[in-house]
């Protein structure tokens, strides 16, 4: 373990990159890096550290701003904070083009980068640290992360804060797209309900690209199709008024080319799209889920899709062709469960969770069962904010649920 330590206002970053095997099965086999960043106030060296587990898959952790802001400001005055990049992500050994010879192989490495093995990565670190137990915060895909780490090793958890987080347990891929699939519309007729001249906007734009080359900063063509995964901002506070001014831009103008080329950041996150569907995998395959079970309503009225992946992207975006052929084998691989639900029943950490009432990629019915299969967890559930509450508004949103595990409220 290399470390290496920068003060900046009101915090002090430690850097350090930690060696794990690829296969926790093999710990002498293959092995790759992890990135870790310790964030702390001046005066707050030797408090406990809380570990937070990003929204993804395929995003490095949450870089710190100096002085420190939002949730990570409000953290900072009870922990030492370590901002970890999931493997295969920002300062950890990255996936670009998938190592291995075939698809075959390229698959089978990308198998050993779900929540099970980044849990055991965080479990490995904590020993590397000489840490008894620490307090762990999960955002979105984190909080996934979070709920397998309640399963597969609590012991190493003081306390548990979920955010947007609360994965179903048990359920196949299909009934959870379907449900999402159905908040979309909701957010697709909210939206034009705000904005209604965009109604005929967005058509104008289809039959656009659909009958013209118009060609990205990247040089992929924008196809009609992946402009429309601009409504992953739907889910955002601020999405909609985000979506409105990228649609009321001339569709060849610089601007709306560079803001159209990657909203989601797929070619700069590979792993997001490619592994995307196995986040909600618990035991079954996926067989590109959201594309089997769109809605007619979506496909006819043109509605903007949001956090789902389907098999064209791998053609539509350039820098993801190289995960094609793997992506079409982790369609059909048959994933191992992520939670276990008996322990989850039995479970001795204090945990609390948000659930957000208008969520439009967790949806709160799944939610709520979940959270009452997990003992002990106390849900706060909010129409205050959307799925990015802990960005929007870190501070109250972290200090509330901190507030719930403690018994404070």
């Amino acid at each position: 373990m290399t470390a290496v330590t920068y003060r900046v206002p009101s915090a002090v970053l430690t850097e350090r990159e930690h060696v794990v095997p690829l296969d926790h099965s093999k710990p002498d086999g293959p092995k790759i890096t992890v990135f870790s960043r310790e964030l702390a106030h001046p005066d707050g060296l030797d408090k406990p550290y809380l570990i937070f587990q990003q929204g993804g898959p395929g995003f490095e952790a949450t870089r710190p701003t100096a002085p420190p802001s939002g949730w990570q400001k409000r953290a900072i005055a009870d922990y030492r904070v370590l901002l970890i990049d999931q493997r295969g992500v920002g300062r950890s050994t990255p996936v670009a083009d998938i190592p291995g010879d075939d698809p075959e192989a390229q698959a089978e490495y990308l198998t050993h980068f779900r929540a099970d093995s980044i849990v055991r990565d965080a479990e490995l670190i904590r020993q590397e640290l000489g840490v008894d137990r620490w307090s762990i915060l999960g955002q979105s895909f984190g909080g996934f992360c979070t709920m397998t780490y309640l399963s597969i090793a609590p012991a190493g958890l003081r306390e548990a804060f979920l955010t947007g987080g609360l994965s179903p347990i048990g359920r196949p891929p299909d009934d959870i797209y379907s449900a999402t699939y159905l908040r979309l519309i909701e957010k697709n007729r909210a939206y034009f309900a705000r904005y209604p001249d965009d109604r005929a906007r967005v058509r104008d734009i289809l039959r656009q690209l659909d009958d013209e080359d118009v060609r990205l900063p990247s040089a992929d063509r924008l196809t009609s199709r992946r402009f429309l995964q601009l409504g992953m901002k739907l889910g955002d506070s601020a999405g909609f008024e985000l979506m409105h001014h990228i649609i009321e831009l001339p569709v060849r103008s610089r601007a709306f080319l560079a803001d159209t080329n990657d909203p989601v950041e797929f070619t700069r996150n590979p792993i997001y799209a490619t592994l995307h569907e196995s986040s909600y995998a618990d035991g079954f395959p996926t067989r590109w889920s959201a594309q089997r079970t769109m809605p007619d309503e979506v496909a006819t009225e043109h509605y903007f899709t949001a956090e789902h992946v389907f098999p064209w992207m791998w053609e539509d975006y350039g820098l993801l062709r190289s995960h094609r052929a793997a992506a079409e084998l982790l369609a059909e691989h048959p994933w191992p469960k992520l939670y276990d639900a008996d322990q989850l029943a039995h479970n001795e950490v204090p945990v609390a969770g948000t659930i957000y009432t208008q969520d439009l990629y967790v949806e709160r019915r799944f939610a709520e069962e979940t959270a009452a299969q997990i003992r002990g967890l106390r849900p706060w559930i909010t129409n205050e904010y959307e799925h990015n509450g802990l960005r929007a508004d870190g501070e109250k949103v972290l200090g509330r649920l901190m507030d719930l595990v403690r018994g404070r409220v």
